[in-house]
């Protein structure tokens, strides 16, 4: 009589117990404490083994969002997004004559534009600024320590009178709102400010462009704001010598009583670079002099004869 074997089903438990084994190897790539290892890498490491076959083209979900806008990209080098611009023009605001007035730097771009501008905005002006009677009441170190929900928060600026407080405030304001990420400003633990608090500042007219010491050509583009006798703006370019190369007017979106915006191209004709001043005023309705007049001292370049 032939023995039954009792092999069999200790052999079956063996294999079923190597199985078992390799079943919990293979598993061994997840987190034994549980949870996802996060996403996959989006590119092959260097020891990866290429495929190949022809490669698919790749999903949303390989490539990300969208690149930004060329002037504001922020992308690292080397991704194939276009590069960050290599400099900013920021706008700074200076006291003059006890308001506040405008003109800009154009600095190496930088991720702390609040840092970088309120850091111009106590270096003070130019020499050519200086000249005019442009001038800073920011202190040196003042920082922005954080922006939340549109409102950069500062520290409490140091003690000053109230008007000279109120034309720094006006500074910082006006200098920090610039940027889309502000719209208002908080100095310690007041409330948020924004330009409209201090709108009274602000000469009548207003010139953004051209600034202080730019080499203009022609037509020169001037801007700006004013509030001025039935919102009319009028422009003239002086030579070296004071002689008047050109004079326009144009109309403010508002005026008598209101802010307007202007922008107006003057055309003049010069033989050689020099010297120059851009003069914006009003026209006194009572005797026609120049009235609220705000020169800024520019080069004017050579148009030919």
């Amino acid at each position: 009589m032939t023995r039954p074997s009792t092999r069999h089903p200790a052999g079956r438990a063996r294999r079923g117990a190597a199985l078992a084994v390799v079943l919990l190897l293979a598993a061994g790539c997840s987190d034994p404490r549980g949870g996802s290892l996060g996403p996959a890498p989006t590119a092959a490491s260097p020891a990866t083994t290429a495929p190949t076959g022809p490669t698919p083209p790749p999903t949303p979900a390989d490539t990300g969002p969208p690149p930004a806008p060329p002037t504001t990209s922020t992308a690292p080098p080397n991704t194939g997004a276009t590069p960050r611009p290599q400099n900013l023009t920021i706008e700074l605001w200076y006291v003059r004559d006890g308001r506040i007035t405008p003109t800009r730097r154009t600095r190496p771009a930088t991720p702390a534009t609040s840092r970088l501008a309120l850091t111009e905005l106590a270096a003070g002006p130019t020499t050519a600024e200086a000249a005019i009677g442009m001038s800073t009441l920011l202190p040196a170190g003042v920082e922005v320590t954080r922006i939340a929900d549109g409102v950069a928060i500062l520290p409490p600026l140091p003690a000053a009178s109230a008007t000279s407080r109120r034309l720094r405030e006006a500074q910082v304001v006006y200098t920090l709102t610039q940027f889309p990420t502000v719209r208002r400003v908080r100095f310690g633990t007041g409330d948020p400010v924004d330009r409209a608090d201090y709108a009274d500042l602000l000469p009548p007219i207003v010139v953004t462009s051209p600034v202080v010491g730019q080499r203009v050509t022609a037509p020169v583009t001037v801007t700006g704001t004013a509030d001025v006798f039935e919102a009319t703006v009028n422009v003239r370019i002086l030579d070296a010598a004071g002689r008047e190369l050109a004079t326009t007017f144009t109309t403010a979106t508002c005026g008598t009583g209101c802010r307007g915006d202007y922008r107006v191209g003057v055309r003049y004709r010069l033989g050689r670079e020099q010297a120059g001043t851009i003069e914006v005023y009003e026209v006194s309705p009572v005797d026609g002099s120049r009235t609220k007049l705000v020169a800024v001292p520019v080069t004017l370049a050579a148009t030919g004869r």
